[in-house]
């Protein structure tokens, strides 16, 4: 709850900002309630947190990487199925007991129904998402020469992947506990637990989270030259025009370059540019660009007369960020900027 009010009241607070508080002030209320069950009924009800966690996942990736979304009111259907069962669980009063589950009691067809929407949830939700932040980070990649670390989502990334891994793990524990007469409260435990390491992990790097300005601007497939129409020889003539402007023109000691500016400067297509690039030279646009400024700035790394500091060299070979500058030097090199002179001064 604390840290859905910071997130709430952050400064130039944004869409994304917004969900997440509101996401958070959701599982504030869940794990309340879960303390609550034990105090009033000594046992907890049927936890309906995954309900919950999936669509709000969905909806927070969405208003990350897509520049046109807005939150409406049909959206926060997403959130319907956890309301209802949160509404009849309470009803009912339906436990949560691995003993109990399969019991053919009055029950027992809402709790089959509870179970299969959490699994359909899971198969729906966390797909999307996935697939979602993998195409903006291939769009950023494909579009961009400088991608900084706040437009990469690569914490949004992680974070989605351990979220399925714990999914996977959550069933596993339970087909276990099941299977082997463990406590029945074991998988509540889990989940509970692992759900607010989660939560301290979207606190943590939501509230640092700025807004993404470099969004997936088309909904198009990662691989849009699939099914090429362009001849070898044509692909030959694009790729030579292309190094003869980055080796004689030194297009890559512009911060700003784009695909876009590549494209019109060559008077090429993009989508032709993206598939030479990737085809037949074997690089995106971001690594073909940044390994010509890694050796722009490796030559005057290991030139004497230069008397610039790192940072700058960094700034007048192209690089936006010294964060960034950093991070693409050692991606290509294996080592950092630093210790790079160092063993050239040796």
């Amino acid at each position: 709850m604390f840290a859905a009010i910071l997130m709430f009241t952050k400064k130039e607070s944004s869409l994304p900002d917004k969900i997440l508080s509101g996401w958070l002030t959701l599982l504030a209320i869940e794990f309340m309630a879960c303390g609550l069950d034990y105090e009033i009924f000594g046992k907890p009800l049927l936890s309906s947190s995954f309900l919950l966690f999936n669509p709000s996942l969905y909806l927070y990736v969405s208003s990350l990487t897509r520049p046109k979304f807005k939150l409406q009111w049909l959206q926060l259907l997403h959130l319907l199925p956890f309301i209802l069962f949160e509404i009849f669980i309470y009803l009912f009063k339906e436990s949560f007991s691995l003993d109990t589950f399969f019991l053919h009691d009055k029950y027992f067809i809402f709790r089959i129904i509870f179970a299969s929407a959490t699994i359909l949830s899971w198969c729906v939700y966390n797909p999307l998402s996935l697939v979602l932040v993998h195409k903006h980070r291939m769009y950023l990649q494909n579009e961009w020469s400088n991608i900084e670390r706040n437009e990469s989502l690569g914490w949004v990334l992680a974070l989605a992947i351990f979220y399925v891994v714990y999914c996977v793990c959550a069933v596993i524990i339970t087909v276990f506990a099941y299977l082997n007469n463990w406590n029945p409260l074991t998988p509540h435990i889990y989940n509970y637990s692992t759900m607010l390491v989660l939560i301290y992990i979207m606190s943590f790097y939501g509230l640092r989270q700025q807004v993404v300005s470099k969004q997936l601007l088309i909904d198009e497939p990662l691989t849009p030259y699939k099914n090429s129409t362009l001849s070898a020889e044509k692909k030959q003539k694009i790729q030579q025009k292309i190094l003869v402007y980055f080796e004689k023109e030194k297009a890559y000691l512009n911060p700003e370059l784009s695909m876009n500016v590549l494209s019109e400067y060559l008077n090429i297509p993009k989508y032709q540019i993206t598939e030479v690039l990737n085809t037949e030279i074997g690089k995106n646009f971001f690594q073909f660009v940044n390994y010509y400024r890694v050796e722009a700035v490796k030559k005057m790394l290991a030139d004497p007369k230069n008397k610039f500091s790192i940072e700058a060299i960094g700034y007048d070979c192209g690089f936006f960020s010294k964060s960034s500058f950093y991070t693409v030097f050692k991606s290509i090199t294996g080592e950092t900027p630093v210790s790079y002179r160092n063993e050239i001064k040796q």
